[in-house]
């Protein structure tokens, strides 16, 4: 029994009942734990920059070739952008086929149309090419301080290139240094994740408190549609591919399970992202691949929101009645490849692409997106689990392509036998004294 109550599935799956019952029978306590929930992700995008930072210099100074990282990019890059278009493509044609948006009434879009004011004022404001130059940072410190996760992947990168080209004696005492470093953030993730059952709760009370489960009715068909399409997404779409590079999608489920669960207590992808490394370098993934590839994926590879989106402007045309010809259901799918792309880092960037692509089609209208307004929080959980299972498909593809997958490794962690390091809390032992006092 003791056991099963130190087990952290249990008690986030716990956490997330209660916070379940808190937020609908005490709906202003459960928005008030507004701040529990943030309070957890804070601590968890603290330690997101130095960890990738160090995982990717860590893998590169490892590997020593700019050609192999420059084809391990690469190839991310290409798996992404296929994946993702079909993504898009099967939200299209499920909306198509199970029309959510039929019937629904749209008096209410009028009313709340000022709400998603902010929404398309900041899709006017969107700047592609800015997007794209703002990878790279005006300084060092700032990507740090800001938190900006490709701006801190680029600058791994480069300086783990530059550690490959130094004299060794210059290179093996900072590597060995990072070495260190990496195994103490690691330690601190660790005594963070023990409060990964507060944080769920915090952040699931909020949800239910703040919104309220009646608001899920009106557009119950729309949810349905979207979790059962990502779920046709993660188990037909992904689960192929895992059987092309023969690995069990089931299997790996498991294996992130706890990643899972938190990503749906706190609607929050990046809670899991510095774990989610730690995870799949257990598995069997090389952790130069799962550094590169992971940071990488958050960015552009964003599986559920892409699904999401697709399915969203579908339906509103639905519900405004508007009938949508194939060309324009194919521009639509154009204009999102681009602009989910775009949006990425930007809060509330499902709201902000969806208005930029209502705006660029010009046949259905932006204020529709208040519609969504209720609902959207609820379904943000569902893409945030979609997207973290296909950044870890997309990690295990791209490490077994480059043959920097553990075969032997990943029999011993589905079995239990290796444990990720932030699953194990540092000994509790004084460090030795810097310095024997000398002789008086």
């Amino acid at each position: 029994m003791k056991k099963l109550t130190s087990n952290l599935t249990v008690q986030v799956l716990t956490a997330i009942a209660l916070g379940v019952l808190v937020g609908a029978f005490f709906p202003g306590v459960g928005a008030a734990l507004k701040p529990v929930g943030e309070t957890f992700i804070r601590l968890i995008k603290m330690l997101i920059a130095p960890i990738i930072f160090l995982t990717v210099v860590l893998g590169i100074g490892s590997i020593g070739s700019l050609k192999k990282v420059g084809r391990v990019g690469g190839k991310a890059l290409l798996y992404f952008e296929i994946i993702t278009t079909l993504a898009l493509v099967i939200g299209v044609a499920a909306a198509n086929l199970i029309r959510p948006g039929a019937g629904v009434d749209t008096s209410a879009a009028t009313a709340r149309a000022a709400e998603t004011q902010k929404y398309a004022d900041q899709a006017a404001g969107m700047d592609w090419v800015a997007f794209f130059t703002h990878i790279v940072p005006e300084n060092l410190v700032g990507a740090f301080a800001q938190g900006e996760v490709l701006q801190v992947l680029l600058i791994a990168v480069l300086f783990g290139l530059a550690l490959t080209r130094v004299p060794e004696a210059v290179g093996r005492p900072l590597l060995s240094t990072f070495e260190r470093l990496s195994h103490v953030l690691f330690g601190v993730l660790a005594m963070v994740m023990k409060l990964a059952p507060l944080g769920a709760f915090g952040g699931m009370a909020y949800t239910v408190g703040t919104y309220g489960l009646s608001t899920l009715l009106p557009l119950a068909k729309l949810m349905a549609s979207v979790y059962l399409t990502m779920a046709v997404f993660i188990f037909g779409v992904l689960g192929a591919v895992a059987r092309y590079y023969r690995f069990s999608i089931l299997k790996l489920l498991g294996f992130i399970k706890e990643e899972l669960l938190i990503v749906l207590g706190t609607s929050s992808s990046e809670s899991a992202l510095p774990r989610l490394i730690d995870k799949l370098t257990a598995f069997g993934c090389s952790r130069s691949v799962a550094g590169l590839v992971i940071p990488t994926g958050y960015s552009f590879n964003l599986d559920g929101t892409t699904i999401y989106l697709s399915m969203a402007s579908i339906f509103l045309a639905q519900a405004f009645n508007i009938p949508l010809t194939l060309g324009q259901q194919l521009t639509i799918i154009g204009i999102l490849m681009l602009t989910s792309k775009g949006a990425a880092g930007v809060t509330g960037s499902g709201f902000v692409v969806l208005a930029s692509t209502l705006a660029a089609t010009k046949v259905i209208p932006v204020e529709g997106m208040a519609l969504l307004l209720g609902v959207d929080r609820f379904m943000s959980e569902a893409r945030a689990i979609t997207n973290i299972i296909g950044n870890a498909v997309a990690t295990v593809v791209v490490a077994k392509s480059e043959n920097e997958f553990d075969e032997a490794k990943n029999r011993l962690a589905l079995a239990g036998a290796v444990q990720p390091e932030s699953d194990v809390l540092p000994p509790e032992h004084p460090l030795p004294p810097a310095h024997e006092p000398g002789p008086r």
